[in-house]
């Protein structure tokens, strides 16, 4: 009898480990058809492989319309049921997507849905439990702050999930919905700042993850934020900005840094303040002939983006912005993060057509006064064809090469860990005009996306492409983007300037043009 008596209880035991382990199973594992976030539930699909979970159209904050329009993002509204997230939301307000220069469809949002109800964000996770833990990146578009969206192909997040990271991708307000600031606005916030609703979004939706990610498999204590041209300098503002302290760890900033304090030319502009953006704001209204906010916020969506045509983007607000960056990085009161930033061999595009190198001497003479003498030697006009090229590398050193240097040198002046690329491969052109390493062509090889750019990408494209986007999960990973396997790539340092060269080889060696880039720096950045 207690022979029977034992093996019952074995096997009781073992039924009851197995309902443990199956109770712990149903806890822990990642169910794509329901998903607790903020606001209810939600579903997402399957990658065609199976492996990899996707979560389109995932609601960050409320919808910014009507009275919430120019103000902080809100809580999300809570939702009944089971939210479908299968399909990506609305892009924000912005132009109707046009092919132009080198940025082909790919490059763009999708024709629709375009709307003021925008603030989504997209996830990709391959973790199989909510205990996994797995590195996030939170990955912020560029567009100038006027165009661009979560739902841009190059910006798809199914192989970086593929390589171990939860991978995110967000909208946020753009153009005038997200960057217009007027004393009306200031007054009624409580914060006494207007003007920064866009970076207030991403603000939020890092908030999002914070509380959110670990329904993915992802760690909120182990994330990156990314981005690309102005999704970059957002990148730097989030970096220096007070409001997003403890929402990362870590920051990619590819092309972009938002560090210029003065503009080429006799008048060396300060960069944008909120008295100066409010008396934009006020210039905007007399324009739409309105007297108050309350109007403003009447006007439908298509009919303000159609009517107003002004530059924006963030400014010094002394909330989300308290200081300039520089003044910011200078007193060493910036997020204590690591750094992985760079540019492009051939980020200078913005250029309708080049001047002949006569007059292009000539204006640098009268734009850049008795500075005008000594650029010319970092860029030269000796014929029409070196003016050409001078023109291409001085658009590219002040839009990006002399903020990018600079932040790493601030940050590495801090003590941060910081590490600097330049990108030099040329992208097939095929069909399209040929721009060598233009703007926002890295974007496909470091997220090891080329499967979605129409391009006669050959095996040098795809090995690079590997070996960035390994570079890039072993940074988002550890801070650090070497790993057994890939070409060192040594620290940045202010005193040797090693970056990594990214091109047909992959490379370190001594940042080859810090001459003109100092000149520049010393020109139109204030520390």
């Amino acid at each position: 009898m207690m022979k029977y008596t034992f093996i019952l209880c074995i096997v009781l035991l073992a039924f009851a480990s197995c309902k443990t382990n199956q109770s712990k199973k149903q806890e822990t594992a990642i169910d794509i058809a329901k998903v607790e976030v903020d606001g209810g539930f939600i579903s997402g699909i399957k990658s065609e492989d199976s492996e990899i979970a996707v979560f389109k159209g995932i609601p960050f904050a409320a919808a910014p319309v009507g009275d919430l329009r120019w103000k902080a993002p809100a809580p999300v509204q809570p939702w009944e049921g089971i939210k479908k997230c299968d399909t990506f939301a609305a892009s924000a307000m912005q132009p109707f997507p046009e092919p132009f220069y080198m940025w082909s469809e790919e490059f763009l949002i999708p024709k629709k849905p375009i709307d003021e109800d925008c603030l989504y964000l997209n996830v990709w996770t391959g973790a199989k439990s909510t205990d996994e833990k797995s590195p996030v990146v939170v990955f912020i578009h560029g567009g100038g702050f006027t165009s661009g969206s979560g739902s841009v192909p190059i910006y798809d997040g199914e192989a970086m999930a593929q390589k171990g990271v939860v991978f995110v991708n967000i909208n946020y307000r753009l153009g005038i919905f997200g960057f217009f600031a007027h004393p009306e606005l200031t007054a009624e916030s409580p914060n006494k700042a207007s003007g920064n609703y866009g970076l207030m979004d991403q603000i939020a939706a890092l908030k999002w993850v914070k509380n959110n990610i670990a329904a993915f498999g992802g760690d909120p204590d182990n994330v990156t934020i990314a981005g690309q041209s102005a999704g970059s300098a957002s990148v730097v503002f989030l970096v220096a900005s007070p409001k997003a302290n403890g929402l990362f760890q870590k920051a990619i900033a590819q092309s972009g840094a938002g560090l210029l304090s003065r503009n080429p030319g006799p008048d060396r502009t300060a960069l944008t303040d909120l008295q100066h953006a409010e008396e934009s704001g006020v210039a905007v209204a007399e324009e739409l002939d309105v007297t108050s906010i309350e109007e403003l916020r009447k006007i439908p969506e298509i009919e303000l983006q159609n009517k107003v045509r002004f530059f924006t983007h963030p400014i010094i607000d002394g909330y989300i912005l308290p200081e300039s960056v520089t003044k910011i990085f200078n007193e060493n009161i910036e997020n204590n993060v690591s750094i992985l930033t760079g540019w492009n061999e051939d980020d200078g595009v913005f250029i309708g057509e080049f001047a002949k190198a006569d007059e292009y001497k000539k204006n640098i003479l009268a734009q850049w006064g008795d500075a005008g003498q000594e650029l010319l030697k970092y860029y030269p006009a000796t014929n029409d064809e070196v003016a050409e090229i001078s023109q291409l590398h001085l658009q590219r050193d002040i839009a990006f090469g002399a903020q990018n240097y600079t932040l790493a040198n601030l940050a590495s002046k801090q003590g941060k860990n910081v590490y600097v690329y330049r990108f030099t491969r040329r992208v097939p052109p095929g069909n399209y005009v040929d721009y060598g390493a233009f703007h926002t062509g890295e974007v496909a090889y470091a997220y090891n996306n080329l499967e979605f750019v129409d391009r006669p990408f050959e095996d040098t494209d795809y090995e690079l492409a590997n070996v960035m986007s390994d570079y890039w999960v072993n940074f988002i990973i550890k801070g650090d983007p070497n790993s057994n396997g890939l070409p060192d790539w040594p620290a940045y340092k202010t005193a040797t300037k090693e970056i990594m060269y990214l091109g047909d080889q992959q490379k370190s060696g001594v940042l080859k043009d810090t001459a003109s880039l100092n000149f520049l720096h010393d020109q139109l950045i204030v520390e």
